[in-house]
Formats: structure tokens, C-alpha cells, sequence
């Protein structure tokens, strides 16, 4: 089966860049499934996972936006930040779930409910990719 060269680069640098023959992602219009031979296109992603699938292989890894570039033969993720489920810190991601929730719950005035629910969103994000993956 072709494949699709796949390539994550967050500011930080690159996190991935590997042949799959096929991508799933969560883009702010909806799933995706990219495939070799797909149109060019470029969309904005939600925190999300993105699948990558080849060879027999499947791995995950855990994005926090960005934008998806696709060309027929290549996919690039520009990312804010990317993380493979062997570099995520488990129990850091669990604290940060915890004091987004206590943040949430605690409903002051002085909260900024939007960042922390974002905070939950990623927390979440990566819990799920380290999970999922082991």
C-alpha cells in the first residue's frame, strides 16, 4: 500500500516525521481520514489525538491545535505542542486535570473559565494518548 509521509513540528522543533499510510485527526469542521492521493488542503485542529496508521502499526499522538497541511503524498502538522505517549509525564498530566477541574468547580469571579477549560481539554488529551496507547 502507498503511504504518506507524515511530519509534527511544534515550536520547539520536530516530534515526528515517518511513513503512514493513513491519518485521522479532529479538525474544528469534524473528523478527517487522509489517505495517499488525498486533495491538498490546509485546517485548523482541535485539541485532539492524532491517529496515524502503517505497516501494521498504529500510534497516537497527542496535539494541542494547530493547523493540518495536506498534499498527496505529504501531511504536516504545525502543532503548539505534540507529544508521543512515551514523552508524556503521566502524573503531571493528572495533577493538571485535577486543578482544572478544582478551577471550574470553584466558580470565582477571578477565574478565567475559557483557559481552564482548555487546561482540561489537554489534560484529558494527554491522559488519553498515554492510556490508549499502553
Amino acid at each position: 500500500m502507498s503511504t504518506l509521509t507524515v511530519s509534527v513540528v511544534t515550536p520547539d522543533g520536530p516530534v515526528l516525521e515517518d511513513a503512514f499510510e493513513m491519518v485521522s485527526c479532529k479538525a474544528e469542521s469534524g473528523e478527517l481520514g487522509i489517505l495517499p492521493g488525498h486533495i491538498p488542503m490546509v485546517a485548523p485542529l482541535t485539541i485532539s489525538a492524532v491517529r496515524l496508521k502503517g505497516e501494521g502499526k498504529s500510534d497516537r499522538i497527542a496535539v494541542s491545535g494547530g493547523f493540518l497541511e495536506v498534499r498527496p503524498d505529504k501531511v504536516t502538522i504545525l502543532a503548539q505542542s505534540a507529544e508521543k505517549p512515551s514523552e508524556i509525564d503521566i502524573d503531571r498530566a493528572r495533577k493538571a486535570k485535577e486543578r482544572a477541574e478544582r478551577r471550574l468547580q470553584d466558580k470565582q469571579a477571578d477565574i478565567d473559565f475559557k483557559r481552564a477549560e482548555l487546561a482540561l481539554k489537554r489534560a484529558i488529551n494527554r491522559l488519553d494518548v498515554f492510556e490508549n496507547n499502553f
